[in-house]
């Protein structure tokens, strides 16, 4: 009987640990994966652009990239304050989404009526900026059923209107090679340190997301950040030195009063106050504003926005 030397038992053995942790690692992303029964496939097919699934919603983003908007004198990029979306999240056997469509006032009256003839809940139409040339409008959406029906409903209202439904010139995994100053065009890092949170560029504009702390619900159903339920702040460079921002503060009743002050303080125009949802709790209120300003003292004024949220 030949022996087998302890040399290579050992590194059979080892081979052998390395592939069971190896398959082990494996399985709780295959779990991860399969959370969400959300056909993502079916919802693609029938609005016509793919999205990206991320904490079980699976959320499109549809750029106005045919709008040219200027605000006095800067230009605006489409992810700053031209980004329609829709968001859906598993409900049972059905979805539900809501979402946000940035139409032209000669638009809205279009989608507005192919939208409740299609069944989808209109919960909200206000402007988010002021003194935008063309004018822009906002509709906010909502509604519960079949995924991939909803998701057709949503098409046919955006056809009547000129939103670009093709899918991004970058190829599918694709990352750009620059960093996020040299994409943005100013120092994105410096702002993400006053701010106190991390954010990413894309399209020349850093998006700094900031969840509330407590559970938000549509309907019954739990609405995390990702489907608008997150203060949004957005930047872009607009002119040497400066930044323009803009976005909103998603807020209790009780800090309304404090992030007005906190902004207005710092020479941050307030744009819009209202609702986008009719069936949520808690109620929330969503603070649009408008700065452009030097980088440090645009960062520095909505950092004073968010910690007058924190206050009591």
């Amino acid at each position: 009987m030949k022996t087998i030397p302890v040399e290579i038992a050992a590194v059979a053995f080892v081979s052998l640990l390395l592939v069971h942790a190896s398959g082990s690692a494996a399985e709780p992303e295959k779990h991860e994966a399969s959370t969400s029964k959300l056909d993502t496939t079916a919802i693609d097919k029938a609005i016509g652009k793919s999205g990206e699934l991320k904490d079980e919603v699976y959320k499109i983003s549809i750029p106005r990239t045919d709008l040219k908007v200027l605000v006095k004198d800067v230009t605006l990029k489409p992810g700053l304050a031209l980004g329609s979306w829709v968001a859906f999240k598993e409900a049972g056997n059905e979805a539900v989404i809501d979402g946000d469509l940035v139409l032209t006032e000669d638009e809205v009256a279009l989608v507005f009526d192919k939208l409740r003839k299609e069944g989808i809940e209109v919960t909200a139409l206000h402007n988010h900026l002021i003194g935008e040339t063309p004018r822009v409008m906002f509709l906010h959406i909502a509604g519960k059923g079949d995924a991939a029906r909803l998701a057709s409903h949503i098409k046919n209202a955006l056809a009547l209107t000129k939103t670009p439904l093709g899918e991004s010139t970058r190829k599918p995994g694709e990352v750009s090679t620059k960093t996020g100053a040299e994409e943005a065009g100013f120092n994105a890092e410096q702002i993400q340190q006053v701010l106190g949170h991390k954010g990413t560029v894309k399209g020349g504009v850093l998006h700094v997301s900031v969840p509330r702390p407590e559970h938000i619900t549509m309907g019954g159903v739990m609405l995390p950040p990702s489907m608008g339920m997150a203060t949004a702040l957005n930047f872009q460079q607009a002119g040497e030195g400066k930044v323009a921002a803009t976005g909103d503060f998603v807020m209790t009743r009780d800090e309304v009063d404090r992030v007005t002050k906190a902004l207005a303080d710092h020479g941050i125009m307030v744009t819009a106050l209202h609702n986008h949802l009719v069936h949520g709790t808690p109620d929330l209120y969503f603070m649009h504003f408008w700065a452009h300003d030097a980088l440090e003292n645009v960062a520095k004024g909505l950092r004073a926005g968010l910690d007058a949220m924190q206050s009591k």
